[in-house]
């Protein structure tokens, strides 16, 4: 059976949340590569924080780990050279998916105004 999770996010949320912990929010919820990312315009740092927060919840939803308690590092959104993002999981994230039968999820992320918005589509064997 395949799964899809979806998950919108206020810009303004992360915001506040990267203002008030800094960097132990970013070091909390983001791979050194999705943070290096995100911060290499900082005009777009925030957007691009929150679409990958959205990514990962709605991967969450996806591939129903809400209950396996998995690290928000160990789904991680990597940007493609063609500007596509996939998703790669790591630790508790990729074991659980591979019980799962999953062999691939796929992502699409957008952000307008002061929301960020991401799906994912767990794919199955």
């Amino acid at each position: 059976m395949q799964q899809i999770g979806i998950d919108i996010v206020e810009l303004s949320c992360i915001g506040e949340s990267l203002h008030a912990f800094g960097e132990r929010f970013v070091e909390r919820l983001y791979t050194e590569a999705e943070s290096g990312y995100c911060r290499a315009n900082l005009d777009l740092e925030v957007e691009r924080l929150a679409v990958r927060f959205a990514a990962k919840e709605a991967a969450i939803k996806a591939l129903g780990l809400s209950e396996t308690g998995v690290g928000f590092r160990d789904i991680e959104v990597v940007r493609q050279p063609d500007g596509s993002s996939e998703l790669q999981l790591h630790g508790r994230a990729k074991e659980a998916a591979r019980r799962r039968g999953v062999h691939r999820c796929l992502v699409s992320l957008s952000h307008a105004g002061n929301y960020a918005i991401a799906v994912v589509a767990s794919l199955r064997d």
